[in-house]
């Protein structure tokens, strides 16, 4: 966008347009002679009007840019600059054994399939899903603090709240099950999530939890007394239970080789529902990878990141480039009249 600075000064031009219109029409001095002929081959018409026109021609254009010039036009440049505020968040995966069972969905129906779906990928365990979708929403939210907890019969923090994102996707990539030991203790984890929360000066602290297991460890305090101490300073808690009663793991048998042996959902729905319901947060379920990534999505949508987009236009002067062309054209005008038109009486 363009604008002028001191924009009463183009008033200018109209005394300007004035005074150009009467030098066109003023009449030149002459004299009477009886004929014209002997000044055609001593000053043919062409040159007589080239040397006569330009230099005033450019003095002309010359004043018109001086003129602009004072009235100090400015390009202006739209700048948007987003300040985002991010929340912090924890987010715990559980590393029991039972996190490489593999759902099947029902359109496997034959052993066989099962197996050829897992040698080509379409089918994987519950960790790798749940560590590919950790990666996709670790990677849609770059103005979020974000750590990471694995847990079993004890909690772990693999990565404390960070905006090094690329950091913490290399602690997620070292997970695997069975690391830290195998059981499900489901208030540990929340416990030492909302360690790493309390003191937080952000405006939301968000603990998501994803198990597929129920909790098996005796501890001190319960996943309930965990989830009060959790909305106590203002932790809300996501719950995602993983799994499906078509879940099978892949055993090593010494006569047939890999068998599937069928495991079942064994995460408890009432107590997933109930560590949400106490924190105001939500629960979620995923069957397969498909409904884990529509948890992840939800779960997104809901927590979003406060963006302010004041908008700045940063004015550049371009008053001073109209004076260098204006001065150039009266030095060239100046020159011609002097030089190649200078005109002799």
């Amino acid at each position: 966008m363009i604008r002028f600075a001191l924009p009463w000064f183009l008033l200018l031009y109209i005394p300007f347009i004035g005074i150009i219109i009467y030098a066109l029409k003023k009449k030149k001095p002459t004299i009477k002679i009886p004929s014209i002929k002997p000044f055609k081959k001593a000053n043919p018409v062409g040159k007589l009007h080239i040397s006569t026109g330009l230099p005033f021609l450019l003095y002309t254009l010359a004043t018109a840019l001086l003129i602009l010039a004072l009235a100090r036009p400015q390009k202006g440049i739209e700048l948007l600059k987003q300040k985002a505020e991010g929340i912090d968040i924890m987010l715990a995966i559980d590393l029991s054994g039972s996190m490489e069972a593999i759902d099947v969905p029902p359109e496997y129906n034959k052993e066989q399939e099962v197996y050829e779906a897992l040698r080509k990928h379409q089918l994987r365990s519950r960790i790798d899903i749940a560590k590919d979708e950790i990666r996709k929403f670790i990677r849609n939210r770059p103005n979020d603090r974000i750590g990471l907890i694995a847990f079993a019969p004890l909690p772990y923090v693999a990565c404390p709240p960070t905006l090094d994102h690329v950091w913490l996707e290399q602690h997620l990539i070292n997970l695997h099950t069975g690391i830290i030991g195998d059981g499900t203790g489901i208030a540990g984890p929340i416990a030492s999530a909302v360690h790493r929360l309390k003191d937080s000066d952000s405006k939301r602290k968000v603990l998501v939890l994803f198990t597929d297991g129920s909790n098996n460890v005796d501890a001190r305090v319960t996943p309930r007394q965990a989830a009060k101490l959790a909305k106590t300073f203002d932790v809300i808690i996501y719950t995602v239970g993983i799994g499906s009663p078509s879940a099978y793991i892949v055993q090593n048998h010494p006569f047939y080789g890999k068998i599937l042996q069928a495991l079942g959902s064994q995460f408890d729905e009432k107590l997933l529902k109930d560590i949400a319901s106490i924190s105001d947060g939500k629960y979620y379920t995923a069957a397969d990878s498909k409904g884990l990534n529509q948890v992840m999505k939800q779960i997104d949508k809901l927590e979003k990141t406060t963006k302010e987009q004041p908008r700045y236009i940063d004015y550049s002067e371009i008053g001073p480039k109209l004076v260098s062309i204006g001065l150039i054209m009266i030095l060239i005008a100046f020159a011609l009249q002097h030089t190649l038109m200078l005109k002799v009486p």
